[in-house]
């Protein structure tokens, strides 16, 4: 297959010289003259079933288009109006707090307080009673008289029933103490001592100590006056002697 390689001659039309410029509508219509030939030259060139055929197959119709001569630039449209001033908004006044009034005080209770009761009628005036005869005082006692303080008597042989048995310490006799007590003691009615107290020591305390715990252990005949048995004190000597 062969191919047809064919120029295309673009032919523009000058329009002659002028010594004055054209106006838009003749550039216009010069454009429009322009692009007519070149359709109608490209139209032509199609007819030629060769070109056609050529043209359909490689070669795509191309059209320049001439942009047209820009226009005069329009004068600026007139500045928008400044926009109105706002007037600030005076805000609006704050409403008033109405304070919640305070809750009522609880008032206490009324206390009901029960009419005193009415006052009893006095009772009538009890007799009087005739006074009582006055009694005389009744003459005072005369204290009891103290009583005497108990004598002191002398035993003889026969008013012993027990003398008392004395025990030789064995430190005394070891160490040849010796001497005699006298141990001066209270009888009472049954004829017994009721209290010993030492009145003459013999000069070593454990002999002293022994005849004192024996003088308790004596026994002797009570005493009487006009048949009343009274206490009375001896003095009992008691004797430590060693054998030589």
């Amino acid at each position: 297959m062969s191919t047809l390689h064919s120029p295309l001659t673009a032919v523009q039309v000058l329009p002659p010289h002028s010594s004055e410029p054209l106006g838009p509508a003749a550039k216009r219509a010069l454009v429009a003259g322009m692009l007519g030939a070149h359709v109608l030259g490209g139209w032509a060139l199609l007819q030629v079933p060769a070109v056609r055929e050529a043209a359909g197959q490689f070669a795509p119709i191309r059209v320049e288009m001439i942009a047209p001569e820009p226009e005069a630039p329009k004068p600026p449209p007139p500045p928008p109006p400044p926009p109105p001033k706002v007037q600030p908004k005076t805000p609006p006044p704050p409403a008033p707090v109405i304070a919640a009034a305070p809750p009522p005080i609880p008032q206490p209770a009324p206390v009901f307080t029960a009419p005193p009761p009415p006052p009893e009628p006095p009772a009538p005036p009890a007799p009087t009673a005739p006074p009582a005869p006055a009694v005389p005082p009744a003459p005072p006692v005369p204290p009891a008289p103290a009583p005497a303080a108990p004598r002191q008597v002398v035993l003889t042989e026969t008013d012993w029933i027990r003398i008392p048995q004395l025990d030789y310490p064995l430190a005394s006799k070891r160490l040849r103490e010796q001497g005699v007590v006298l141990v001066r003691a209270l009888i009472d009615t049954r004829g017994m001592p009721r209290q010993v107290v030492l009145q003459k020591s013999s000069g070593f305390p454990r002999l002293d100590q022994e005849a004192l715990g024996k003088a308790v252990t004596a026994r002797v005949k009570p005493r009487t006056e006009n048949g009343v048995p009274f206490e009375f004190w001896i003095v009992m000597p008691l004797a430590f002697e060693l054998e030589d």
